[in-house]
């Protein structure tokens, strides 16, 4: 096997969906088969020595940038290790540094992944150019889901090869049965019925129609509670619709927690819910959504908007909804539903941890992008 080098922008200490896809895959190499290259940690962000049993090498900008001096850095560290292939976590925009690497190091194969960010790319006059260049430039762009795939492949050039790579979920990790009691007592919820939510603080993840719904709820379930974890720009306003919406006894915004303590708060959830929304006129959507997956493997129900490919976590009806996620009264009839019902609601958490389990899991993505280095996978 030859050695891979991962270059990427969203990797740990970061947080998110992206960061946990690039993690969870780069930790499936054998460790003298992958080298991580990657930025600094964002100010603010505790960066101690990297635990990982493969090298993590660091360039010292904060946002990793196809640069001539960042892709120069990239292509030693590709000399150094003798990596052959290379993979890009995110497609846009540093699939740019492909010719170069190329040119300048022994790497010939090339995939890149898109996640939702490259669709704004893909109907933007100018950046959908450079999408098209790094289509050229590798030999096989990755899409989530239909969703994805279409307005990706319109902006790339006829003839260019692309596949379908999805992330998964460790569901010896996320399961049910795990001791929420801790979360719970930490936040002040008891034994109330909690909605959590886990996602970055921004206007397209939807927590401000979760808090607009909670009025709504609380008709029926008076003492039901919302958990936001995740940190992000969004907070301030989240809190302030809360205090206007006359609910901000009932909305704990937890902040972001590492990867690894999330199980927990899955456990002290009765349902997980992110109805996330298209926005800027189909130009921001959300590519996926690890964390539904993650909900559903952790035995929950799940309540996620129509944007994008988040609808492909959820079998709507059968392991929780897919609404519009602009509606708050579409929010707080599913929501509703499940905290009237708990039978129902641990109906479709079983249904959706039998789904993780048999259709998203990590071992498979990691074959399926093992096998786009070779020529017989990579077309689509």
């Amino acid at each position: 096997m030859t050695r891979t080098l991962i270059v990427t922008n969203d990797f740990p200490p970061r947080q998110g969906g992206i960061e946990t896809f690039v993690r969870e895959l780069a930790d499936r190499f054998p460790p003298d088969k992958v080298v991580v290259f990657t930025s600094t940690a964002d100010a603010g962000i505790p960066t101690p020595a990297d635990p990982f049993p493969y090298p993590v090498i660091r360039h010292p900008a904060r946002t990793l940038l196809p640069t001539p001096r960042a892709t120069a850095h990239a292509a030693a560290v590709a000399r150094q290790y003798g990596c052959e292939q290379v993979w890009f976590g995110a497609a846009a925009p540093l699939g740019l540094m492909a010719s170069r690497l190329r040119a300048t190091t022994d790497i010939r194969n090339a995939v890149a992944t898109t996640h939702g960010h490259e669709v704004w790319w893909a109907r933007t006059p100018g950046a959908r150019g450079l999408l098209r260049r790094i289509g050229t430039q590798v030999d096989v762009v990755t899409w989530l889901g239909e969703s994805t795939r279409r307005p990706i492949e319109a902006a790339l050039a006829p003839g260019t090869r692309t596949a379908r790579l999805v992330p998964g979920v460790d569901t010896t990790v996320f399961r049910p049965g795990l001791d929420g009691g801790p979360v719970r007592a930490r936040y002040g919820l008891g034994r109330r019925p909690v909605i959590l939510c886990v996602a970055r603080l921004v206007p397209r993840k939807g927590q401000d129609t979760l808090i607009r719904a909670l009025p709504w709820i609380h008709r029926a379930a008076p003492d039901a509670m919302l958990l936001l974890v995740g940190d992000g720009p969004y907070a301030s306003e989240l809190r302030r619709i809360a205090v206007a919406e006359g609910v901000s006894d009932s909305v704990v915004i937890a902040g972001g927690h590492p990867q690894h303590t999330l199980p927990s708060f899955y456990a002290a959830g009765d349902a997980f819910a992110m109805p996330c929304r298209t926005r800027r006129r189909g130009l921001e959507v959300e590519g996926l959504g690890i964390v539904s997956l993650e909900a559903a493997a952790s035995g929950l129900p799940v309540v996620t908007g129509d944007s994008g490919g988040a609808p492909d976590t959820v079998r709507d009806g059968e392991t929780g909804y897919v609404i519009d996620g602009r509606s708050v009264a579409a929010t707080a009839d599913r929501l509703t539903r499940l905290l009237r019902n708990p039978e129902l609601a641990h109906d479709m958490g079983a249904k959706g941890r039998h789904r993780i389990r048999t259709e998203w899991t990590w071992d498979h993505s990691y074959t399926a992008l093992t096998r786009l280095f070779r020529s017989e996978g990579a077309a689509g």
